[in-house]
This record gives C-alpha cells, sequence and structure tokens, in this order.
C-alpha cells in the first residue's frame, strides 16, 4: 500500500512538546501525518499491531516512563519488521553518554529539542525533506547530531 504523505510518529511523555510538534507540522503544510504516543509501551504496543501502518520517521524522545526511547531503539533495531523505519531521537539531552548510545544503537539521528517553535520547524523541514535512504549509508557520527 502506498500512501502520498510521509507518516511521522513521536514518542513523547511530555503533552507540551506533542502539541508544539503536531502543530510545527500543521504549520509548515508538508504532505504529512502525524501521530503520537504519550510512552513507548504505547508505541512498542502499535508498532507490534499485525495491520500497523509503518512509520516513514519515528521521533523518540529518550525520557519516557515505563519505557524508555533507548528501550524502543533496541526493540526496534532488533525485529527486522521494522528495517525501514528511520528514527531520530528527540530529546532535551545533549549529553554526550546519550549521543553516543543512541549512534551506537543505530539511531539514524540525534536532535536536541529546539526551545524555539521557528526552529523547531527548520528542524522538522530538515528531517523530513532528507534522502534517508542515502543518509544512512553513509551514517557516521558526524553527521548524526543535527545542530541548526
Amino acid at each position: 500500500m502506498t500512501h502520498n504523505y510521509t507518516h511521522i510518529i513521536l514518542a513523547d511523555d511530555d503533552e507540551d512538546d506533542r502539541l508544539f510538534f503536531t502543530d510545527a507540522f500543521d504549520e509548515l503544510k508538508m504532505q504529512t501525518k502525524v501521530s503520537t504516543f504519550n510512552d513507548g509501551v504505547y508505541l512498542m504496543e502499535y508498532l507490534n499491531q499485525q495491520d500497523a501502518i509503518m512509520p516513514h520517521l519515528l521521533f523518540l524522545d529518550l525520557n519516557m516512563p515505563r519505557k524508555s526511547g533507548i528501550e524502543c531503539l533496541k526493540e526496534i533495531k532488533a525485529n527486522s519488521k521494522f528495517k525501514n523505519i528511520t528514527i531520530a531521537i528527540y530529546s532535551t539531552s545533549a549529553s554526550e553518554e546519550d549521543i553516543e548510545d543512541t549512534f551506537v544503537k543505530g539511531a539514524n539521528i540525534y536532535i536536541k529539542k529546539p526551545s524555539d517553535f521557528k526552529k523547531l520547524k527548520k528542524v522538522l523541514s530538515n528531517v523530513v525533506t532528507r534522502n534517508w535512504q542515502y543518509e544512512t549509508s553513509g551514517l557516521n557520527r558526524d553527521n548524526f547530531l543535527l545542530r541548526l
């Protein structure tokens, strides 16, 4: 089944961040369908459903209750059903340890959550319009952390 939109999922326990994120996509007027989950347990329950529509791009917050973004990342990377999902870590943390850990575990990009709405729109536009097939073949530590 082909769709004329980019399916995006955000898993983040912060309600304001989820609203900020969906509002940014509404304003960007891109061909996207955005779904949000408030924790990693709900995200994985959805992804593991037989008829789940897989996202093209998954934004994962690291610090969520019940199941963290790191735990979700490990589960997703361990299952070949999810091999075509591009994973963006979307976190308030800028710790080198978190950045390194998520890079090693297979995330495609690391984004420190912008506090400014205009910057958020720029970051999201940049991430959605990248050619991820090309990007992932040349993935390295230097282009992993998105800085705008």
